[in-house]
């Protein structure tokens, strides 16, 4: 979200058209709308000014519609002596996932996908991963196996199972978070 300009542009004027004024207004309005919608936990890690975190809340509360449109707008008002952009940062984090996060749960998932394709994987698994109890991964990936084989088999409208799959991925994720903490 851009702060109105303050130099001047080709028509003479030295501050922003009243249509990017509001422009922003709604964009902040927009944004005070997603802040009542999120949890009291989340409201905390923001971090936000004590008279918007109060306004927020009494938004919450109202049930009334016209209150509840006029504290939205207040909360709105209220939102124009803020900095949007680290908030808007975190709501992006919280909707969609650090990158970081994504790629690594995908790293995670090719490896579990290799690991039920190949018994070689296996091998260079428990190479990189020592400290792995072999038993437990072979029964984990045993069981992912006969899982996805039962899957297949499914007649159609009816939910594979996914139980061992899953533990096969918590298992690895426990093991790549401890090799990456030591």
């Amino acid at each position: 979200m851009s702060r109105p300009r303050t130099e001047i542009d080709e028509n003479g004027y030295d501050r922003p058209s009243k249509s990017q004024v509001k422009r922003e207004m709604h964009a902040l309005l927009d944004l005070g709308k997603r802040l009542i919608e999120l949890s009291d936990d989340r409201l905390k890690q923001l971090q936000l000014d004590e008279r918007l975190l109060a306004a927020i809340k009494d938004a919450k509360r109202i049930t009334a519609r016209e209150g509840r449109r006029r504290q939205i707008h207040f909360v709105g008002k209220l939102m124009r002596q803020v900095d949007p952009e680290p908030i808007l940062q975190q709501l992006d984090i919280w909707e969609n996932g650090s990158r970081e996060q994504t790629q690594a749960m995908h790293r995670l998932e090719a490896l579990r996908d290799l690991l039920l394709r190949s018994d070689d994987a296996l091998t260079e698994f428990m190479d990189q991963f020592p400290g792995a109890d072999i038993q437990q991964l072979r029964t984990l990936i045993r069981a992912a196996r006969k899982e996805s084989q039962k899957n297949e088999t499914l007649m159609p409208g009816q939910d594979p199972q996914r139980k061992h799959y899953r533990a096969l991925y918590q298992y690895i994720k426990t093991l790549v978070d401890l090799s990456e903490s030591s």
